[in-house]
């Protein structure tokens, strides 16, 4: 069977699929339990402590204010919580993209376009022009930043970079999602602000792209072959996740609405059913699906809605336990995971899906 790459930029020829070539994963040095961080800022309303202990979330990095001279942790001013972003999500992508280059054979010098994601902070310059600068990488690579999308925007990414690749064969290119969620956090006791302080971490995950013919399987054998997106925005739940301005915390305060895994849910079949739509392949044909770490709601609403099994989203699941929501780039810590399991045979199918602000489904058919 063949399959015809869709890109946001159009029609790619077999010729000129981009093939995922490696991935790497990083994240803050300190890992902290549900009731360590509540410990940390001294929260024991035991409405928010349940919140915490039924995330199906062992542990976060996160990096915390240190605590005073009276041993608490006093929340950080939107300066501090900037400063830290960029510190944090400098330091996390570049040793994500060091792995991602190191699994693809490449180096830094072979880098030809970066393409970073965040939205735990805002810069400028961006995150890309920081790592050039960081990393000593060739001035003259071609860069673009996506900033504020969310947790759905790697794949929005790696779609347009997908277009850039398909354009430049044999050229390599790198999609880095790099949040510092610990940034972007309003720490205080109250149960709207718990849901999100209870679910996200930071990490970084970096994916690299190469298109054009095999040749004698010199790169990327463990990785498919990207062959269509699909794409869908809920408008009536625009307001559903969004990044407010705290006007009595002083700092941005990301906000969930409770019902948004369930809208999310609602909706996995239909962006589903518009990937396979024109293949000739049913759901039952997929056998690896990788779906964003959301969190427990949002993953038992995608099983259910799309038949699915606890099996089928193992790593998702494994991946909010260990890291949380580690936003764009979780999904990217679920497909390390595939490729270190070697499970993926060739000829093997694949849907990556990630979901957030807008509201947003985004999705990939892949190939082994």
């Amino acid at each position: 069977m063949t399959i015809t790459l869709q890109t946001g930029d159009g029609v790619v020829t077999a010729a000129h699929r981009p093939r995922i070539i490696g991935v790497g994963t990083a994240a803050s040095p300190t890992s902290y339990s549900q009731q360590e961080v509540l410990d940390a800022f001294a929260i024991t309303d035991p409405k928010i402590g349940s919140v915490f202990r039924n995330s199906a979330i062992d542990r976060r990095h996160l990096v915390l204010p240190e605590p005073g001279p009276d041993g608490v942790r006093s929340p950080e001013a939107q300066g501090d919580l900037l400063d830290k972003h960029k510190r944090s999500a400098v330091e996390m992508g570049a040793e994500a993209l060091r792995a991602c280059l190191k699994r693809a054979g490449a180096d830094l010098s072979d880098l030809r376009h970066l393409c970073c994601v965040t939205s735990t902070g805002f810069l400028t310059p961006g995150i890309s022009a920081l790592l050039i600068r960081e990393l000593g990488i060739d001035r003259h690579c071609s860069r673009s930043d996506i900033v504020g999308m969310g947790c759905n925007a790697g794949l929005n990414a790696l779609n347009v970079v997908a277009g850039w690749s398909a354009a430049h064969p044999g050229e390599l290119a790198v999609v880095l999602c790099t949040e510092a969620c610990s940034a972007a956090y309003a720490m205080d006791s109250s149960l709207r602000t718990a849901v999100v302080n209870s679910l996200f971490g930071d990490g970084a995950g970096a994916i690299a792209l190469l298109s054009g013919p095999d040749e004698d399987g010199a790169v990327g054998d463990e990785g498919p072959t990207l062959l269509k997106f699909a794409s869908c925005i809920i408008p009536e739940a625009v307001g559903a996740m969004r990044y407010d301005w705290d006007r009595d915390l002083e700092r941005f305060s990301f906000y969930l609405d409770p019902q948004v895994p369930y809208v999310v849910g609602a909706h996995a079949e239909i962006v589903v059913d518009r990937l396979l739509a024109g293949t000739g392949l049913r759901r039952s044909d997929i056998r690896h699906w990788l779906v964003h770490s959301g969190g427990k709601k949002v993953i038992d609403s995608v099983v259910v809605n799309l038949g699915l099994t606890r099996h089928d989203l193992r790593h998702t699941v494994g991946v909010l336990r260990d890291y949380g929501n580690v936003s764009s780039g979780s999904f990217l810590f679920s497909y390390e995971r595939l490729l270190d399991e070697k499970a993926a045979e060739p000829g093997d199918y694949g849907v990556l899906m990630t979901m957030g602000p807008g509201s947003t489904l985004e999705t990939v058919l892949v190939q082994w």
